[in-house]
């Protein structure tokens, strides 16, 4: 067997060869560019990589045009985390002297002594790996866009507190349209005292409100024109160019989280899993999309469902040393698809009886705390959607939750 290590850069690579007596066959360093991409390929078919048989390639990442290179065939690619590569570098040397040579070559004897210990990046379908891309760029955008609205919301305490009023009854609050076209109309207290009603009612016309526009115009008005405190004009109409600033930026990451919701809703449904995984309560297009981009499509990814739920950090880790056990959850784990727990488990009560029980259960009988419950709920859930996607099944509350069913049954009789 040979053995590639990578040590990445921004300009240049260094690759190191290892045979299985830890020999050192090869080293290059390389550029990041097409050369050098065709540079590596040759090396690593002079000693003896084929189709049938490709050498394994530890890096330390798992992005960029590099590992898109590295990946096709049936190569594996193991993206190392760089806090275990540090460890292993401490094994060679005590000194704890540093290279980049040294550290493909550390790579690379990762793989010589404990292949079998990592995991390398799934074989997803490129349908799969595109949804991904687009999919944690829409959960990036409207993180982004609940910052900005933070940020938004934390300057017009400081000034304008009339339109934190004004807003609080509209759902999503900063980031309607409405209460954007009002900061813009008004961006200090002054100018929106003076707004007529036409003007109200023009602004929510022009955001697209169309209902009850006469009774929500005159709503902001009193709020608008109640007596308020105020910053000295000058500072006031400072913190106003501050805060447009901030508006502009808030309507580029709000269309930035719609244009990629829409391609994630026009992309997600063509994916074979997508029935199977909308099929489970609690789950629509843009959360569905972001179970299938973390967990991908490859079956062989994980071994069980423990693996997955272990990854998810929905499970639960134990730690024993001498008389002293403790059981807690997961620090380590995949915090996007931990994050879509959060939400799947908030809404799956709603949409099937079987989950609102199991989450009750667990509330009233073993007296979990909330955010307890809901992680062992998404525990559940998640090993239901592994088994459904191992056989390409469909969700069904009668056999995921069959006791519950019968409850249910019993009790409506």
């Amino acid at each position: 067997m040979i053995y590639c290590g990578i040590d990445w850069a921004e300009h240049t690579h260094d690759v190191a060869l290892v045979d299985d007596s830890g020999q050192l066959l090869a080293k290059r360093h390389i550029t990041d560019d097409a050369a050098g991409y065709r540079i590596l390929l040759d090396l690593l078919a002079e000693y003896g990589d084929t189709e049938e048989n490709p050498v394994p390639v530890a890096i330390e990442t798992s992005r960029g045009l590099l590992v898109a290179v590295l990946r096709a065939g049936k190569r594996k690619v193991f993206a190392i985390n760089p806090m275990a590569a540090a460890r292993y570098r401490d094994r060679h040397s005590v000194s704890r002297k540093k290279s980049d040579p040294g550290d493909a070559l550390v790579l690379a004897n990762i793989l010589r002594t404990d292949m079998h210990a990592h995991r390398p990046l799934p074989q997803d379908s490129e349908l799969a790996r595109a949804i991904a891309v687009l999919a944690r760029a829409q959960q990036d955008a409207v993180w982004n866009r609940q910052q900005i609205a933070n940020q938004l919301r934390s300057l017009l305490r400081e000034y304008y507190p009339a339109s934190l009023t004004a807003v609080e009854a509209w759902k999503r609050g900063l980031c309607r349209p409405e209460a954007r076209e009002l900061l813009r109309l008004a961006p200090t207290p002054r100018r929106a005292a003076k707004l007529s009603r036409t003007q109200l009612q023009a602004a929510l016309k022009r955001a697209g409100r169309q209902r009850g526009i006469e009774a929500e115009a005159e709503r902001l008005r009193g709020i608008l024109r109640a007596d308020w405190a105020h910053q000295p004009q000058l500072v006031e109409d400072a913190l106003g160019k501050q805060m447009l600033a901030l508006l502009l930026q808030l309507e580029a990451a709000t269309k930035a989280a719609n244009d990629l919701e829409e391609a994630v809703a026009e992309a997600f449904p063509q994916h074979p899993d997508a029935d199977i995984i909308l099929s489970f309560p609690g789950l629509g297009t843009q959360l569905g999309a972001r179970v299938l981009a973390e967990i991908g499509d490859d079956r062989q990814r994980f071994a069980d469902a423990r693996g997955l739920k272990a990854y998810a950090g929905a499970s639960p880790i134990t730690r024993a040393s001498g008389k002293k056990s403790s059981v807690t959850r997961r620090w380590v784990k995949n915090d996007r698809l931990n994050h879509v727990g959060y939400l799947w488990a908030f809404s799956a009560p709603n949409a099937s009886p079987g989950a609102k029980i199991h989450y009750r259960r667990r509330r009233d009988e073993h007296g979990d705390w909330h955010a307890s419950a809901q992680r062992n709920l998404f525990n559940r859930l998640l090993g239901q959607l592994y088994h459904c996607l191992q056989r390409s099944q469909r969700f069904e509350e009668s056999i995921a939750f069959p006791s519950f069913s019968e409850e249910t049954c019993t009790a409506a009789a």
